[in-house]
């Protein structure tokens, strides 16, 4: 029997997400691979499974270490499975090294899917999420993540990024300074926990809202920055695409205002674009 490497995603908080196939996986793998061991067999524990294979920690400080003979297992037939405290192993978690060696070898891994904080909050967020991009966790130090977040100023896409509860009051304020307080943003808190709470609005008032202090595991969720134009015409086409999706036209004109067209601008603009159509046709 051929050897594999398995990534399952853990629940976040709410053991009722894990999966038929990860209680399948915890069962059966001859070697569970976890980056906190008490924390697995409190999952096990949970989920009312039998831990029967070895289980040997995974950590950041340690991986490097535990990648050949993991690795040799695999080669030997053994199935390892590979675990994280929350989520899906090797993003933003100890895992990209373990299978970079395994696919290097030419060995087999496959993936059980399941919770991931990323699409999560993405879901929840209010914002247009269409396209996206993950940073992993924001920058600790204050100039780095002011760098950071200046290649957000001109992203179109939205941006998802984890950030330390006691260092999200800064970052916020450092997005309001770069950025601008009226981009949006939401602020996603101990997901599918008891306590579960998403915060939206602009940068501003979710700066203000932290600014006392924030608890629990926190994803944030930026919303991608729209073009700015000066000229209200090139705004018409996507206000009229709104109003034939069902927005009422002072509401498209207010979502698609910019700082350079303000709204009532723009709502003159498209009635008088409504009109040379119509004369136009009549005509």
């Amino acid at each position: 029997m051929n050897g594999r490497l398995v990534l399952a995603a853990t629940p976040m908080g709410d053991v009722g997400d894990a999966s038929p196939r990860l209680r399948k996986a915890l069962e059966t793998a001859d070697i569970v691979a976890a980056e906190d061991t008490r924390r697995t067999k409190a999952l096990a524990n949970a989920l009312d499974v039998t831990i029967t294979g070895k289980i040997v920690s995974f950590y950041d400080q340690v991986e490097i270490a535990r990648l050949p003979a993991l690795v040799a297992d695999v080669a030997s037939g053994k199935t390892v499975l590979l675990v994280t405290d929350a989520g899906m192993p090797s993003v933003s978690d100890p895992g990209y090294r373990l299978v970079s060696a395994c696919v290097a070898e030419d060995l087999a891994v496959t993936c059980l899917p399941g919770p991931s904080a990323v699409t999560t909050a993405l879901a929840l967020s209010g914002l247009p999420v269409e396209r996206f991009c993950f940073d992993g966790f924001a920058p600790r130090k204050r100039g780095q993540r002011k760098t950071w977040l200046g290649e957000l100023k001109t992203e179109p896409r939205a941006c998802v990024f984890f950030e330390a509860p006691h260092r999200l009051p800064e970052c916020l304020a450092d997005a309001v300074d770069v950025l601008g307080g009226t981009r949006r943003a939401a602020v996603c808190r101990e997901l599918t926990k008891t306590y579960e709470e998403v915060r939206r609005g602009t940068l501003a008032e979710l700066a203000d809202w932290a600014e006392d202090g924030v608890r629990g595991e926190i994803t944030v969720v930026l919303e991608g920055s729209s073009p700015v134009a000066s000229d209200p015409a090139d705004l018409v086409e996507e206000v009229e695409r709104l109003v034939d999706e069902g927005t009422r036209l002072k509401d498209a004109c207010a979502l698609v205002a910019t700082a350079g067209v303000p709204k009532r601008k723009l709502y003159e603009t498209v009635l008088a674009s409504r009109k040379a159509n119509s004369e136009e046709s009549s005509g």
